[in-house]
């Protein structure tokens, strides 16, 4: 019996081997056709990927180079003040003092339109993350206050750029 079935099989004039036969090399053809398909969707997939990652990385190259232009372009004119005042062949003591303070003027606005703020800390508690300091000294105010400020700091948004420089009271019994 499994011999007739053998012979039924692998003879050529099998009417089922026939209906086989074609619809396998079909499915094949198929499959290798969606392969095909499925291939070339990976590699444009892949390419377009590898573009996007070029593309941010120049963006973020960019970035990096020209993050200041804008607050560089803001401080042009306090430059452009400076040089002004320079240029002045016999300026008068009040003349430069007057030009000084509206030049600082400019240089504020600029620092604020940036959020770049001064530290002053006269008689606020002692905070580490905003103030160094040099020295503590006897005074009358309450111990870990700042007495004396010897050069400010700044904040850029929420960040500390450069902590203030102060004395700090030791308090009356230490």
């Amino acid at each position: 019996m499994q011999d007739e079935l053998k012979n039924s099989v692998n003879t050529p004039e099998s009417g089922t081997e026939k209906e086989i036969m074609p619809s396998l090399q079909e499915l094949l053809k198929a499959a290798e056709l969606q392969a095909a398909e499925h291939h070339d969707a990976w590699l444009r997939a892949k390419a377009e990927t590898e573009n996007m990652r070029r593309r941010a990385a120049e963006d973020v190259d960019k970035a990096r180079k020209f993050a200041v232009e804008n607050f560089a372009s803001e401080l042009l004119a306090v430059k452009d003040s400076l040089e002004a005042a320079l240029a002045v062949e016999s300026p008068s003591v009040e003349n430069l003092k007057d030009g000084v303070e509206l030049t600082l003027k400019q240089l504020s606005a600029a620092f604020g339109k940036f959020n770049l703020h001064d530290i002053h800390p006269m008689g606020e508690k002692f905070d580490p993350h905003q103030h160094q300091a040099i020295q503590m000294i006897e005074s009358d105010q309450p111990a870990n206050t700042v007495v004396t400020v010897l050069q400010k700091g700044y904040r850029l948004n929420e960040r500390t750029l450069r902590p203030a420089l102060v004395m700090v009271a030791k308090g009356k019994n230490a």
